[in-house]
């Protein structure tokens, strides 16, 4: 909102600024009759270039747009070229009618600009000019540490409740600066919001699952941008994706079934065995889970309990599918197969059988909804990807711009 008012502001004096001398110019031609001479003199008078920040300004905040615009004629060049303290242009947008010229994104902290700018006037005649600003220093960066999807982890095809999360290596105050500088570009339009766990963590979601075969691209254009008091975007960062089929996974504790539809067919009945209760960690979680992770191999130890103390296990399971951060998994369990369908036997886990554990790992995606009813103990929305346990308006509560519509890809 700061940036919004700070451009709006500036813009208005350039275009004041042109108004006020063209209606200085009319009023003077109200009340003389030009003679013939003074006509060709005004028609040929060089085109006035006005820019913004001022030349020689210091101190100069990285979100100022430089404003560039012409009287008497049309903007023929502009270039912004950081000539101190960092590297590279940057890049803005022209008007229609080519009297006025906006910087896109923002400045590097700590450097020295020069904006040149070349006009012209209807005859041709050209006027150059050059200035020059500084911005505000930065005493440290911020950088993302990790941006999910993540072509490592789940390649470049997602399941439709993926959310995408971005962590930053250091606390951001400065959120509504961050958040505008993060860019969603979908296919098809979704409307979706940003969501801020803490001051390192802000994940995106649309308003309901992806639609299917959408094409995903989010920029992060941090670069220069203000994080909190002295802290500076590092550098921008750009991760693309597409949503697969829509395959959802429901399951019932009560009836021990799971069934997986894909696009709204059923595809697999799978029997199960669930979470067999007492103690509060051996219950399975309901709620909306998303597949995390895909192992070929996991070992499994109990939660809380030592070697040695009652209770203890440690076990190598095979076929897995991560659905939270509380040691939740779908997987082969051999020794539960005379449960599943019937009791639940398990220590927290959904146990199926060999099969149709590794048909499931082959077929599921990282992102795909898995639901579970019927457990007295609810997934958080903090525990793994639980970020489809909150409702539409309680995730805007704690976005800084609320929701939008995507753009174009």
């Amino acid at each position: 909102m700061g940036h919004a008012i700070r451009g709006s502001s500036q813009g208005a004096g350039l275009l004041a600024l042109v108004l006020v001398t063209t209606s200085c110019s009319t009023s003077t031609a109200v009340r003389q009759e030009q003679t013939p001479q003074a006509s060709q003199q005004a028609e040929s008078a060089a085109a006035v270039v006005t820019v913004a920040p001022l030349k020689g300004a210091r101190g100069v905040p990285t979100d100022t747009p430089v404003l560039v615009a012409a009287q008497g004629g049309t903007l023929k060049s502009v270039t912004v070229r950081a000539v101190k303290g960092a590297k590279g242009s940057l890049q803005g947008v022209l008007s229609a009618d080519g009297t006025q010229w906006r910087s896109r994104g923002t400045a590097a902290p700590g450097a020295s600009y020069e904006v040149s700018v070349t006009a012209v006037n209807p005859e041709g005649a050209l006027t150059r000019t050059t200035s020059s600003f500084s911005t505000v220093k930065g005493r440290e960066t911020f950088a993302i540490e990790s941006f999910m999807p993540d072509r490592d982890m789940t390649g470049l095809t997602v399941g439709v409740g993926m959310p995408v999360m971005i962590t930053f290596d250091h606390p951001v105050t400065d959120r509504v600066s961050v958040e505008r500088n993060l860019f969603v570009r979908t296919s098809r339009p979704v409307v979706g919001a940003w969501h801020w766990f803490d001051d390192r963590n802000v994940h995106f979601r649309p308003k309901n699952f992806w639609p299917s075969g959408t094409k995903v691209r989010v920029e992060a254009r941090l670069a220069g941008v203000r994080g909190g008091a002295g802290l500076y975007g590092a550098a921008n960062r750009t991760v693309n994706f597409k949503v697969g089929r829509a395959q959802i996974t429901r399951g019932s504790i009560l009836s021990h079934h799971l069934t997986v539809r894909r696009n709204g067919k059923v595809v697999r009945e799978i029997p199960m065995s669930a979470g067999q209760g007492g103690d509060w960690k051996y219950h399975t979680t309901s709620g909306v889970h998303l597949a995390m992770s895909r192992e070929n191999v996991t070992v499994m130890t109990s939660p809380g309990i030592g070697p040695g103390s009652p209770g203890y296990y440690q076990l190598t399971v095979y076929d897995t599918v991560r659905i939270s951060n509380s040691g939740e998994y779908i997987h082969s369990a051999p020794w539960s197969v005379g449960s599943q369908g019937y009791s639940n036997v398990s220590h927290g886990c959904v146990n199926v059988s060999p099969s149709n554990a590794k048909w499931f790992l082959d077929n599921t995606l990282i992102g795909d909804p898995i639901i579970i009813t019927g457990s007295p103990r609810v997934l958080e929305p903090t525990n793994g990807w639980g970020h489809w346990q909150e409702s539409w308006r309680e995730w805007l509560k704690w976005s800084s711009l609320k929701h939008f519509t995507t753009d174009d890809v």
